[in-house]
């Protein structure tokens, strides 16, 4: 299409002149036809009766949906007060409801025509909005250029009106500040007030210039209507008329009186768009394609649509605009719908969310999904009808739209009629020009009010200020992103102002959580998800006079919709998108980061209607780390819908088809893959073609595994369980509710049992809508009473009708109202279904690995993964061999969801049976030991299970199988072992021997005891005196090795019975005891003297670990050393700085719980921010730590605020920082230490200070102090002066622990025990409770021993 070459204005293809205006007597036609003008004949005849006068009429129509107003008497006075000029009507009748309010009968044609001039002028001067209406041609045509005229003036005086006046008044007043600014710039100015007064002229100037591009488009618009009526052409219009759909041969007055009362809202309300009107309508009529990138509030949604009707460049075509998601389809046709009512006509403006084949383009203006339309090319129907494609929210790049998108393209080359308008806010206009040869791109400059961000990474603290009663009492067991989120928006609704608060999440169940939480009487609180219905996603268009709104949303809320009043954003930064990928064929779930210009998109949710806050839950820093656009769909799903889609375009060869950003090659084979084994596609002459299945699942619209399960399902008679399944498993996520405080969540638990199915999810799902559908009066109530999603429900109901409409109308096929299948009765149809579930879902099959640690082995992955703790066939305890599961939910472990259990003997028919044989030959099977007593067992696992763990890191080394695993059952003396079967002989033979091994020794185990101080004897069991001692002589040896910490106590204990039997005992000193030497592991005692003494003989010197053993005698009858039982201590400081953050070990499960519990706590003066762990499982991390907080402290804080466990804390601290020698150290502690000794001038007589030399990994500095045991109490006041202190040569930050080393012994007959036992219990628990002490109660001969 080209330019007017004439440089007149476009009028629109059905544009005609009028036809010569004839002026009629009230003879020529009489009214309804009744009479018709006779010529008299030449003869006489005798007098006939005149006939009766016309009768003309003059109806006056009310508008609106139930016209209703103005009543009677209103129209009375109306009619009433004509002007005295006007003719009075010979008759009138009133009627006081209808269309119909008025019938004016008028005995002469140009007072008929007068009066229906005045009534039209004082609908224009504002007196009424009723519609004047002629039913008669002749009045109609004798009245039109009355009317006319009269329009015509009315745009002329609209030109010279108060609007105008006042816009005009605006940009004088902009003007007046430009020239100011610009007086300031000429004289001398800083050079930092030179840049903001440039700045502010260049904003002026930008105002000033929109303001006047606003006022031309309003005096075009009303020369456009005044050339109309009066039927004129203006030589000096360039381009498109705005109006052109005004001309034509009838004038539909009402319709340009509603387009004259639009433009003037045009001007007033001021979309910044508005002032580009001409210029784009002008770029569009001389392009084909073209990109608009219109920043956010620009207007461009809802008004280019109604720029290009009211232009008639469509002609009566249809102009069609698409939009990512249905709520934005229909609410934007709702609002375009509002805005020009009365100038289009009746069902103008259209919205299509769910478009069949069989339904056509019937609308001047249509709003529907890109899916809708793509479904519409699909069929035979094309876009013939169709003559502008407006492609809105490009940015946000869906499998639709990138699909939409190119096929377009193709049409543009067959159509040159057609044209395409790509609109985004962010869209990344290059990429989309080159595709589309370079096209022309347009750019409107938002109206964005200022929004101020505040980036609150840790929002604890600033919340902490505020008492928050709405969620304090909710335990919330999801991510803490969701609680910080409620917590900011009860933080806002505190403390700002008045304005509606909008929240992104990230899914469904997060808004459903956040709103069943946050409580407030002051509030309305609303969700916003793309799964609710138009009813109740309409309820956050409304007005709440009183309350607050506010309303948590998933990214539906980012571009595709404009909700008013909002005034403050809170974002968290988050959005939850499944992934596909290829190398592994699998849906992965997870929350990721959003892009940059998302984060801009939900920031400029608080700028619409004026200045805004948006707060957002991530650091600068982590914003800047962003990318700047978010990826193509089409890169990050599975492509078998868009493989089908192309198919069904014609396009055979996929891989060469043009993609605006093709998809990796892997993800098109792998599509292609799946389409081949449901049935779907088919291999012919180098290109893929569909089978009838494929054109079926293409007809159908939905997912291929989907449609794939609803056709077999009708293939063996299960045409309802079809349906549903389909149904339920597109939102099997959201069925059960499971929210609120813990005691609720049990409760949902329990009401979830009676429903489980022992097939697993899907049946569960199918059992929960039967009974839901089953004849139910008030279905809410029963929901809300078995704890099930009525909302989800509802929505199963919507897309089981909408598949039922589809399967009519496109496969004629009539779904039954009755079921087949019995949740409640096992039958031959469970079989069926799960084979059909089976073929449909053959690339998500996994198998359970034998153990429950590794769960279920995913085939295609080769990885294992946990059922989601929501599966039905827990309940049942159930581990089935073989299941297949919709996808992998990634938060941030990984989870099976949508679990399905499937026969053995239904696996031949997807994989077959020598692969299926191969995978199990990989199961770890299950062996049990038995027969083992307890304190073998125990004696086998070792202190906190180190034996036990080493001699699994032995056998999974040796059998290269990380799986290996061995589980003690110390109810059952038990020890189970799971290995594969060709490993299970060798594991069985490991375990064995450590177990045989633990059995000697425990039989030949010996207690040490000296009845005096020359006498050593050797009890053991029964009190059996083994050895007695009467001479010098030793029965045990200590070993020394260079790394005693890294020493295999195991292996040790294997060499030594190999070289010298008959051990009695080993002790082994371990890391908390001080020790003079650091190189002592232990000690072994044996049987006898001689036993002892080839330990020495055959040990020493040995090769173990890299290093030489020395082994030297405990000569127990000497006693060196200091005179009194030593009072040792530990000592110990940091050696590398804090770096504010820590890690805090919790109990399985229990992090989410702490992070709830410490939100405000304090530490060490100031608060700390808490939050559960991304990287370690059952971990918080803590940010905001003083920098001279210890471990200790953080712990005893951590305890004071929650009763959950913690089992560990450990500060994260930066590299070690050059400090003062291990020599330098030990003279600070003797000096600090000898001002408490009685004989400060000899302290090495009092006590004795090693400092151990620290390794690269060690983050502390220690040391052993070891006191004359006679000087207690100046040993106690010793340590009370170093704890909490800093030594003189060490940095502030690196304070001094003491920990006290205390062994004390009390021994005493079991009788006396058995009478004290209960006294000492409640003695030790106030020891521990005042200062952590191990105490050993050692009970004699017939004693008995009892460790704390």
């Amino acid at each position: 299409m080209r330019r007017s070459q004439d440089r007149r204005p476009f009028r629109p293809p059905d544009w005609a002149p009028p036809p010569p205006h004839r002026h009629l007597d009230y003879r020529d036609h009489h009214y309804h036809n009744q009479h018709q003008y006779q010529p008299q004949h030449q003869r006489y005849r005798p007098a006939q009766p005149s006939p009766p006068p016309p009768q003309l009429a003059v109806f006056i129509l009310r508008t609106g949906p139930d016209y209703s107003a103005p009543t009677a008497t209103e129209v009375e006075a109306l009619v009433g007060g004509l002007p005295s000029p006007s003719p009075s009507p010979a008759s009138f009748s009133v009627n006081s409801s209808g269309r119909v309010a008025a019938r004016l009968v008028f005995r002469s044609l140009p007072d008929a025509a007068a009066a229906a001039r005045e009534l039209w002028a004082h609908r224009l001067e504002g007196h009424h909005l009723l519609t004047v209406e002629l039913r008669d041609p002749a009045l109609a045509a004798h009245a039109s250029p009355l009317i006319a005229s009269l329009f015509a003036a009315h745009a002329s005086r609209l030109l010279d009106s108060d609007l105008s006046a006042l816009s005009a008044a605006r940009s004088a007043e902009l003007a007046a500040s430009i020239k100011a600014v610009k007086g300031r710039l000429g004289s001398p100015n800083r050079f930092r007030d030179f840049d903001q007064l440039n700045l502010e002229m260049k904003t002026l100037q930008a105002e000033k210039e929109l303001v006047d591009a606003k006022i031309a488009e309003y005096q075009a618009a009303m020369r456009s209507i005044r050339r109309a009526m009066l039927r004129e052409a203006d030589d000096d219009e360039e381009g498109v008329d705005v109006f052109g759909a005004v001309q034509g041969v009838e004038v539909d007055f009402a319709r340009v009186h509603k387009i004259m009362l639009r433009e003037c809202r045009r001007l007033k309300e001021g979309l910044p768009i508005y002032a580009y009107r001409r210029r784009i309508l002008n770029h569009i009529f001389t392009n084909q394609v073209m990109i608009l990138i219109g920043e956010t509030g620009s207007g461009k949604s809802t008004q280019l649509v109604q720029f290009l009707a009211d232009s008639g460049l469509a002609a009566g075509s249809s102009i069609v605009c698409t939009q990512p998601r249905k709520i934005a389809a229909i609410s934007l046709a709702h609002r375009v719908d509002e805005e020009s009512n009365g100038c289009y006509g009746d069902n103008s403006v259209m919205s299509y969310s769910t478009l069949l084949n069989s339904q056509g383009f019937g609308s001047k203006i249509i709003f529907t999904t890109d899916s809708c339309l793509l479904h519409h090319c699909m069929s035979d129907k094309g876009l013939d009808d169709i003559s502008y494609i407006v492609v809105d929210e490009a940015h946000e790049r869906s499998l639709n739209t990138d699909l939409l998108l190119a096929m377009i393209k193709n049409k543009l080359l067959d159509r040159l009629d057609l044209r395409l308008i790509i609109m985004s806010a962010t869209a990344d206009a290059d990429r989309l020009t080159e595709y589309f040869y370079g096209c022309q791109t347009f750019h409107v400059i938002g109206r964005s009010f200022p929004v101020e961000i505040k980036y609150v990474p840790g929002i604890s603290a600033e919340a902490s200020l505020n008492t928050l009663p709405s969620i304090s009492s909710v335990a919330c067991a999801t991510a803490s992103y969701v609680t910080d989120v409620v917590r900011m928006v009860s933080f806002i609704h505190r403390n700002e102002e008045e304005g509606a608060i909008l929240a992104f999440l990230t899914s469904q169940l997060e808004v459903e959580w956040s709103c069943e939480s946050f409580r407030d009487p002051n509030a309305v609180v609303l969700p916003m998800h793309g799964k609710l219905s138009h009813a109740e996603q309409s309820l956050v268009f409304k007005s709440y006079p009183g309350k607050r709104k506010i309303i948590f949303c998933t990214n539906i809320a980012e571009t595709s919709l404009t909700i008013k009043d909002v005034k403050y954003v809170v974002d968290c930064g988050l959005a939850k998108e499944c992934r596909f990928i290829p190398s592994s064929g699998l849906n992965i779930l997870k929350v990721n980061w959003i892009s940059k210009s998302s984060a801009n998109q939900r920031a400029g949710r608080a700028g619409r209607t004026g200045a805004g806050k948006c707060y957002r839950l991530y650091s600068e820093s982590d914003f800047s780390m962003m990318e700047v656009h978010q990826e193509p769909e089409i890169r990050k799903v599975h492509l078998g819908t868009a493989v089908l889609r192309i198919l069904a375009l014609g396009v055979g060869d996929v891989q060469n088809f043009e993609f605006v950003d093709a998809p990796d090659p892997e993800a098109i084979n792998m599509a292609v893959n799946n389409l081949e084994q449901l049935g779907a596609i088919e291999c012919k002459y180098n290109g893929f073609e569909l089978t009838d299945i494929g054109r079926h699942l293409v007809k159908l619209g939905i997912e291929p595994r989907l449609g794939k399960i609803m056709l077999d399902c009708f293939s063996s008679g299960l045409k309802k369980e079809g349906v549903v399944l389909a149904a339920v498993m597109a939102n099997s996520s959201s069925i059960f509710c499971r929210v609120g405080t813990n005691e609720e969540k049990y409760k949902a638990d329990r009401l979830k049992v009676p429903f489980c199915h022992p097939d697993g999810d899907l049946f569960t799902s199918l059992a929960v809508y039967k009974k839901w559908e089953d004849g139910r009066e008030n279905k809410n109530v029963w929901c809300w009473q078995n704890s099930i999603n009525a909302k989800t429900l509802r929505r199963c109901q919507e897309t089981i009708s909408e598949l039922e409409n589809c399967l009519k109308h496109e496969l004629n096929i009539i779904i039954p109202s009755y079921w087949r299948w019995n949740p409640e009765e096992p039958t031959l149809h469970d079989a069926s279904l799960k084979r059909i579930i089976l073929s449909s879902l053959r690339g998500n099959l996994a198998m359970f690995s034998g153990h429950e640690k590794f769960g279920y082995q995913v085939i295609s992955a080769d990885q294992p993964v946990q059922l989601h703790p929501s599966c039905s066939l827990f309940i049942y305890d159930s581990k089935p061999e073989w299941v297949v599961f919709a996808e992998i939910l990634s938060v941030p472990n990984q989870y099976l969801v949508c679990v399905t259990a499937v026969d053995h003997d239904a696996l031949c028919t997807v994989h077959p049976m020598s692969l299926i044989k191969e995978l199990e030959m990989n199961k770890l099977q299950r062996k049990v030991i038995t027969g083992i007593g307890n304190k073998s067992l125990r004696r086998f696992c070792g202190k906190s299970g180190q034996n036990l763990h080493k001699v699994v890191s032995l056998l999974r080394e040796g059998c290269r199988d990380d799986r290996i695993t061995v589980d003690i059952d110390f109810s059952g003396n038990e020890v189970l072992l799971y290995a594969k079967q060709h490993d299970m002989e060798k594991v069985f033979c490991i375990v064995n021997d450590a177990l045989e091994l633990e059995a000697k020794l425990l039989r030949n185990e010996c207690d040490e005891r000296r009845p005096s101080c020359s006498v050593l004897a050797l009890f053991g069991s029964g009190a059996e005196i083994k050895h007695l001692e009467l001479g010098k002589r030793y029965l045990s040896v200590e070993i020394l090795h260079q790394n005693p910490w890294d020493i295999d106590e195991k292996e040790l204990i294997r060499l030594v019975d190999d070289h010298v039997p008959s051990i009695a005992t080993f002790y082994i000193f371990g890391s908390f005891q001080a020790t003079s030497d650091e190189m002592k592991w232990g000690k072994f005692t044996f049987l006898k003297p001689e036993n002892a003494e080839d330990a020495i003989s055959k040990l020493n010197g040995i090769e173990f670990h890299g290093s030489l053993l020395k082994v030297v005698p405990v000569c127990s009858y000497k006693n060196p050393g200091l005179p009194f039982p030593a009072v040792r201590a530990k000592v110990s400081w940091p050696r590398k700085p804090s770096r504010g953050h820590a890690l805090v070990t919790c109990a399985s499960g229990e992090a989410e719980f702490v992070v709830k519990d410490c939100f405000a706590l304090g530490v060490g003066g100031r608060y700390v921010n808490c939050e559960v762990s991304k990287k370690y499982e059952n971990c918080v991390f803590v940010t905001g730590v003083p920098l001279h907080v210890t471990e200790p402290e953080l712990y005893h804080a951590f305890r004071g605020t929650t009763t959950r466990t913690i089992l560990d804390i450990r500060l994260l601290r930066g590299p070690s920082t050059a400090g003062p020698s291990v020599s330098e150290c030990e003279e600070a502690l003797m000096r600090e230490i000898s001002q408490f000794m009685p004989n400060k001038n000899f302290p090495g007589q009092n006590f004795r200070v090693q400092v151990f030399n620290p390794e690269d990994r060690d983050s502390m500095m220690r040391a052993s102090i070891t006191f004359d045991g006679s000087l207690h109490r100046e040993a106690a006041t010793a340590l009370d002066h170093l704890q909490g202190s800093v030594l003189p040569c060490c940095l502030p930050w690196q304070i001094i622990q003491c920990q006290h080393v205390f062994h004390s012994t009390v021994s005493c007959p079991t009788r006396i025990y058995n009478v004290i036992s209960q006294a000492v219990g409640s003695l030790l628990e106030s020891f521990r409770s005042q200062k952590e002490r191990v105490m050993l109660v050692n009970l004699g001969s017939t004693e008995q021993r009892r460790s704390f």
